[in-house]
């Protein structure tokens, strides 16, 4: 982590320089709101992000709220975020990949400034990196770009980037909270607030109220603890899905009755979570609504990294549409459903081109009245113009998107880039390996065309590994203290082979068959 130097003040009065010469005023000025969710899977919703996929959402599921906004907005099919959620934060706040920012891996309380994971992995293949453990102080976040702007900013609930929010431009925020304060242990918290969804979004909705009652635009960005594990729900929603046939027919399945499962192993009580979260994200929509200010509001709703939801099998038919889940860049890993409404974006629209979170920090400077190529060392591109009809053209669906996990946890050290339909994945055990992917066609990476089309593997690999040096990305070494023994008694050992690098067709996961 850096010390504060002169570059953020110059870039901020870069960005400032920029309101001077914009024609849109304080009033006509959109608020933006940003309804972040934790652990939520590409297909964890009640609408297909994908018409082409019939398990692309689960059809059990009722989130009315979430269908409005993508019957009023616009719906991203290829919408990607990060392999684990702290990292996926950094880069949503500073518009920066992780192998840019350095912030690629957290575990648990670990607050040192640099984390480094050698210590646990000393005899395994490769030499994992360390991670960074703070933001950079360097790094101008959303509420910086945006407050030369005249916009104030709020952050309510999930930050866990072990930095305060307060020093990153948030004048309301509840500081470095982390995973723990989602899961309340009262009862009566847990009964009446689950995942803390009432209080955060009663709060931030005091926010928005108080800034529209000032006239003044806003961004809010609401972090919520759901979908992270620790489900918690309302009882009533829960027995809601507990009534419902096909859960009846899972618990006879079992052998069990509802109340012999605990809410961890309970799908009723997940789903519950789920049609939860969607009443909070109405409640926002409401407010906005009765404050006169809906039509000038802007509307994310995005996931920070994928997932792997067991729940959707309770429905017959159903099987996972993508490969591995949080940790891994695998897609189930890192594509998430996103759904945009507001000023000038198409109403009842889909988006099929590639985005990535670090596209937030420009699109929301542009939606601000700013110019985005005032931002410098920054990965991402504004989407405003696409959001309003624009069709992108091939520089944009070519573009390359990378994702960068050089550590051992769940997973092994591995990096992957995005270019259109086309995804190379490179592991650092076997860098020999060739891997390649069509997204289009394949979008479960059942099959390894590297050697089909070598020319463009080698290509996209070369671009990635020349990227990572620009951005003076951390990269995996040989381990001259490998000892096979060891990594073999791991407990993930059996997972890291099933989940690693393949010749040519990986086997199917029992839940893909």
């Amino acid at each position: 982590m850096r010390k504060m130097n002169r570059f953020k003040s110059l870039i901020l009065g870069g960005i400032s320089g920029f309101l001077a010469l914009s024609s849109v005023t304080a009033s006509e000025k959109p608020n933006i709101v940003l309804l972040y969710i934790d652990d939520w899977a590409w297909n964890g919703t009640s609408i297909p992000m994908s018409d082409k996929m019939k398990n692309s959402f689960m059809p059990i599921l009722e989130m009315p709220n979430l269908e409005r906004l993508a019957a009023e907005g616009m719906k991203f099919t290829n919408a990607y975020g990060s392999a684990q959620c702290a990292p996926a934060r950094v880069s949503v706040q500073t518009g920066q990949t992780s192998a840019r920012s350095g912030f690629t891996l957290v575990l648990g309380q670990q607050k040192d400034p640099v984390y480094d994971t050698r210590r646990q992995y000393q005899h395994l293949p490769v030499v994992p990196n360390v991670s960074d453990m703070s933001l950079d102080a360097d790094a101008v976040t959303i509420p910086e770009a945006l407050k030369p702007l005249g916009y104030v900013s709020a952050h309510i609930g999930k930050w866990h980037m072990y930095s305060d929010p307060g020093a990153e431009g948030y004048v309301v925020h509840d500081g470095d909270t982390d995973n723990k304060p989602g899961t309340p242990k009262d009862p009566e918290v847990f009964a009446t607030d689950p995942k803390l969804m009432f209080s955060i979004t009663e709060k931030a909705i005091g926010f928005i109220e108080e800034q529209a009652k000032a006239g003044t635009p806003f961004y809010c960005q609401i972090s919520h603890y759901a979908m992270h594990a620790g489900t918690q729900c309302l009882e009533a929603t829960r027995q809601k899905y507990a009534k419902h046939p096909l859960l009846q027919a899972y618990y006879e399945s079992l052998g069990k009755k509802v109340q012999n499962l605990n809410m961890k192993n309970d799908p009723a009580a997940w789903l519950g979570m789920a049609e939860d979260l969607d009443g909070r994200i109405g409640a926002v929509l409401d407010s906005l609504r009765d404050l006169g200010i809906e039509d000038n509001t802007y509307v994310v709703v995005v996931s920070d990294n994928g997932y792997r939801h067991s729940e959707m099998l309770v429905t017959p038919g159903m099987t996972q549409p993508l490969h591995g889940h949080k940790w891994w860049a695998w897609q189930a890993g890192i594509r998430v459903p996103m759904i945009v409404t507001g000023p000038n974006v198409k109403a009842d629209s889909v988006f099929e081109g590639n985005v990535a979170n670090y596209d937030f920090l420009p699109t929301f400077v542009e939606w601000a009245g700013g110019d985005p190529s005032s931002l410098t060392d920054i990965d991402g591109v504004s989407l405003a113009s696409y959001m309003a009809g624009e069709e992108p053209d091939e520089s944009f669906l070519n573009r390359n998107l990378y994702f960068h996990v050089p550590h051992y946890r769940a997973e092994i050290p591995h990096s992957a880039v995005i270019s259109g339909d086309r995804k190379v994945m490179h592991f650092y055990e076997k860098p020999d390996l060739p891997m390649m992917f069509d997204l289009s066609a394949d979008p479960g990476e059942v099959s390894n065309i590297a050697k089909a089309e070598p020319e463009t593997q080698e290509r996209l690999l070369g671009e990635m590994m020349n990227y990572f040096e620009e951005v003076g990305a951390r990269l995996p070494k040989p381990n001259p203290d490998y000892d096979p023994a060891v990594y073999e008694a791991l407990k993930n050992y059996e997972e890291f082979m099933r989940w690693g690098p393949f010749e040519a067709k990986r086997p199917l996961e029992e839940d893909e068959i």
